[in-house]
């Protein structure tokens, strides 16, 4: 019987070698050959400054020998970056597409045309955003649940449906350049929050509760994923300046944004209370998404990626005398 033992234990690790994803000669980021790589990702909220500096970074990740090939993403309304994105990462396919991220109907048929379309799905990056009143005293039932359905809702739906279809895998080419076999089951999800998600006060109280029940979605998929092979992550977003003014827009228009306008925090505040002294980019908060997104980041599930430049370490409160 100990002579087995051996045997039985080389087997296993030879197993464990062909299933792990890393090890895909179609997966492994650092493929000595430079090939690239047939991804299938969707990208929701690709209207808002955060989602198309998202769809630029997944677009352009071949760029740098990963593995991205076929870009859908969700919009609404009906405008999208398709044609600067293509002009300027050829090799990526961008296709639009009318999604409505809070519609469970819709999300399957989204998953379904993906599935028709080339046959497999790998990266979901759920990235929607409802500020809503700042204040409490505007803030009753419906407001409360509105901002659940916008700021929660779509991530529980790409935890509940997109590893199905990211599990599948497929010994053909895909009908598109460059597309390579799927091997083994993988994915990644990626959910895009504001750090609300685990502070209070960066806005009202809708918006901070609803942001806490996404990073929970996160939290709470990696029991739920295990076995499959794909992966959930977050990333938490602080000031980011996204183009918003308090001056140029009302109440209520500033409440249908994804997040806090810079121009809460002025250039001093930003010095004191934000270690890197400033408000992030967009694109900043892009490329902490395609490393989630890639396999560079095989090993990371469950993790809150903050992106806010130091500012929820530091004591803003604390006043030098």
């Amino acid at each position: 019987m100990s002579q087995l033992h051996p045997r039985n234990k080389q087997s296993e690790v030879s197993m464990a070698e062909k299933i792990a994803p890393g090890n895909s000669q179609h997966t492994n980021p650092y493929r000595s050959d430079g090939k690239l790589y047939g991804f299938v990702c969707v990208v929701t909220g690709a209207t808002q400054p955060v989602g198309k500096a998202m769809v630029a970074e997944l677009a352009g990740i071949p760029r740098r020998s990963l593995h991205l090939r076929v870009l859908k993403f969700g919009f609404r309304p009906l405008r999208c970056p398709r044609s600067s994105i293509a002009s300027q990462f050829p090799n990526t396919k961008v296709i639009p597409y009318p999604y409505h991220p809070t519609s469970e109907e819709a999300t399957l048929g989204l998953i379904d045309d993906v599935l028709n379309a080339w046959g497999r799905l790998d990266v979901w990056t759920s990235s929607t955003g409802l500020l809503g009143s700042p204040s409490i005293t505007s803030t009753g039932p419906t407001e409360l649940l509105a901002a659940f359905e916008t700021n929660a809702v779509p991530a529980f739906f790409a935890l509940k449906y997109a590893p199905a279809a990211m599990i599948k895998t497929t010994t053909q080419r895909g009908n598109y350049p460059n597309a390579t076999p799927k091997d083994v089951p993988y994915g990644s999800i990626v959910v895009v929050s504001s750090v609300a998600a685990t502070y209070g006060g960066c806005w009202g109280l809708s918006f901070t509760m609803s942001s806490h029940a996404a990073l929970g979605v996160v939290r709470a998929g990696v029991a739920v994923l295990k076995g499959t092979g794909v992966r959930i992550n977050a990333v938490t977003a602080g000031q980011i300046d996204v183009g918003v003014d308090l001056e140029a827009a009302g109440l209520e228009e500033l409440g249908k944004g994804q997040f806090p306008p810079v121009a809460r925090q002025n250039v001093e505040t930003q010095k004191r209370v934000v270690g890197l002294e400033r408000a992030g980019r967009p694109e900043e908060v892009g490329r902490v998404v395609g490393f989630l997104a890639s396999g560079f980041s095989s090993y990371v599930t469950g993790a809150e990626i903050r992106v806010d430049g130091g500012a929820s370490v530091m004591n803003p409160l604390t006043v030098p005398v």
